[in-house]
């Protein structure tokens, strides 16, 4: 199957990354993450309950004196594992966006340009809660897509689909555990060639089956963002 990385590769960006969080917070205040299968450190804690996940969260951002911990693309996670939506026709484990970890409330920031697709609130157990869905066109003339999951419920007030939204508006804000269905406090993103004629939300973790799939229509975060590597 082609490769769509090279859909984002004349999407340029600043020096420093472009972030879909509050640009008060300087990248200098954010660490890396593991939330893998993998990570030992992991190890007896239940990382499915929010409260137990916030804990090993704040114990990373205080060993690296950090205010927003991130990755996870393509990682493989045992977070999904308490839920049944997850278990349906075979197990789906691996993350399909990149997550960014912070205090509920956190200002959530449009990197681009566009205007909005969809927006819903998808509040059943273990989903995204309020959803937002970006519509986006490259410099060649091409569509993707930004979602943003895990908002605030007040998020939604005053969308609607169509509506212009400029790189550096305030999008939105992070929901706290109640509204964004049981996880701790943070923002998923992921970016999206094709949404299959999704409407406010999409797929945000898959099965091993089907990673080669989604790893072409929901490539690297990162080709956008710009992290250091």
């Amino acid at each position: 199957m082609p490769s769509n990385d090279s859909l984002f590769h004349d999407i340029s960006h600043a020096e420093a990354p472009i972030l879909p969080l509050d640009w008060a917070i300087p990248f200098k205040a954010y660490c890396s993450l593991d939330l893998s299968i993998e990570n030992k450190e992991l190890n007896g804690i239940v990382i499915s309950d929010p409260l137990a996940c916030q804990r090993y969260i704040d114990s990373v951002l205080e060993k690296n004196g950090a205010q927003v911990a991130y990755g996870g693309y393509l990682e493989k996670r045992a977070l999904y594992a308490d839920s049944d939506r997850f278990s349906e026709g075979g197990a789906r484990n691996i993350h399909l966006g990149v997550d960014f970890w912070c205090k509920a409330g956190t200002n959530v920031i449009a990197p681009l340009n566009a205007t909005v697709h969809s927006f819903k609130n998808n509040s059943d157990k273990g989903n995204y809660g309020p959803t937002i869905i970006l519509e986006h066109k490259s410099p060649v003339g091409a569509m993707f897509y930004t979602l943003y999951g895990h908002l605030s419920v007040q998020s939604l007030d005053g969308l609607y689909r169509g509506k212009p939204v400029k790189r550096g508006d305030v999008l939105a804000g992070l929901g706290t555990p109640d509204i964004n269905v049981n996880y701790a406090p943070h923002l998923h993103f992921q970016l999206i060639v094709d949404l299959q004629g999704y409407n406010g939300d999409y797929p945000g973790v898959c099965s091993q089956e089907h990673v080669e799939f989604y790893r072409n229509n929901c490539p690297d975060p990162n080709l956008l963002l710009g992290f250091p590597e």
